[in-house]
Parts: structure tokens; sequence; C-alpha cells
């Protein structure tokens, strides 16, 4: 089976050389950079299958940086944040990060998000969708990734978001708590206070624009629906 690649974005040697050695010895092949512009290098030369991606960095900050990486690619980003800087992990979600974690955790902590990210990036790319499902004015194009409205207009959809669509139309009309949600779209359960889910449905949701709120649905004190009475194969 090849070795899937993790690549290491932080200004600390020490964290860079620690990840280093605990992922190569649980199985990947690891890069690291010290910034931006080595990240980049790297990236250009063989994009890699997931993004540990510090925020505080010299030149581009974290944010920057997973910004412009998903005007190009889908490879799912893990954010290093700070302890209590909840602005931070609301702002990576909401530009297209998947998962974040705080600086203070365990490597078996963030293997564990790692793990969990590859395998929903694998069922992600392994959807028995068919090829394009058409609801109300937009069809859902499960191989581009692309959410397009009858107007034309096209939306690229990051790899949260294409899951979380993917598990709703899957289920029309079903009631999905946060705790489901979290599963599908980061692999684990959602802690408490996190509000990690609400942020990825808001951002789902703004990809239908004034429609946003009848077509996916808050169900108070359970979670959300989509409400598609009809799909059809476009």
């Amino acid at each position: 089976m090849e070795k899937k690649t993790i690549l290491v974005v932080d200004d600390s040697d020490e964290i860079r050389d620690a990840l280093s050695e605990y992922l190569t010895r649980s199985g990947f092949n690891v890069i690291t950079a010290a910034d931006g512009d080595e990240m980049w290098e790297v990236f250009n030369q063989q994009e890699p299958h997931l993004i540990v991606l510090d925020i505080m960095l010299p030149g581009d900050d974290g944010l920057t940086l997973c910004s412009k990486i998903r005007l190009k690619s889908h490879v799912p980003i893990i954010m290093l944040t700070a302890v209590c800087d909840e602005v931070d992990r609301v702002a990576g979600l909401e530009i297209g990060a998947d998962d974040y974690i705080t600086k203070i955790f365990s490597p078996r902590e963030l293997l564990a998000r790692i793990k969990a990210l590859l395998r929903r990036s694998l069922f992600s790319s392994t959807t028995p969708f068919n090829r394009k499902i058409a609801f109300l004015d937009w069809t859902f194009d499960t191989v581009k990734r692309q959410l397009i409205h009858s107007s034309g207009e096209v939306v690229q959809l990051s790899g949260a978001d294409f899951s979380l669509l993917s598990l709703m139309l899957q289920h029309p009309n079903k009631v999905f708590s946060r705790d489901e949600i979290a599963q599908c779209v980061w692999g684990r359960d959602v802690e408490p206070l996190e509000r990690g889910i609400d942020v990825q449905m808001s951002r789902l949701r703004k990809h239908f624009h004034d429609d946003a709120r009848s077509i996916i649905i808050t169900v108070r004190n359970k979670g959300y629906m989509l409400a598609v009475d009809s799909l059809y194969e476009a």
C-alpha cells in the first residue's frame, strides 16, 4: 500500500522534528516546511495527502495559506491554533480548513485526527452517488466536486463541504445530530461547547445564497436537515 504523505508546516524546529519523527514511525511519509515559501516549493513538486498547517507563521500566515491552497486543491488541512483563540479556529473552518487542533496536543491525538480525515477523504472519493445529482435549482457534480445553479453559477466545494453535502443528499429530510455530522466531516465526535459544526454548516449554507435557510433547516436541539423532496440524476 502506498504511504500517505503528510506536509507539516510550522516555524518551530522542535515541533517539525517531533511530528516528523512520530508520524514517520506511524507509517507516513513526512515532509516539513518552516514557512509559506518552503510550503509552496514542496507542494508544487508533490501534492501531499494531508497538510498540518500552523496559523502563526512568518510571511503569509496559516489562514492566508489555507485560503490560497483552497483555490487549487481539495487536500485535507488541519490547522494548528492557539489554545484559547476560538476566532482563529472559526476563521480557519470558514476559509476551508477541515479540522483544527490546539498547539498543546499529544502526537497521538493529532495522529487520530489525521487518520480520520484520510478515511473521510477516501470515502469522498468513492461516494456511491451518480455522477450528477439534481435538486431544486441546483446540480451536485460528485466528480468535479461542484455545486451548479440553474443560472450557470459554479461553486467549487472544499473537502469538508463536499463530505457534508454528500452525507445530507444521501439521506434527504433526515435530521442529523452534530455528533453524526462531526463523524462524517471530522471522523470524531464534537467536543463540549465546540462551535465547529455550526461553522461548517454555515459555510455550506452560504453556497445556496437566499435559498440557504429553506434548503438546510436547523431543527432545534436536534441538529440539521436537508429539506429536499426529490432528487434525480442530471
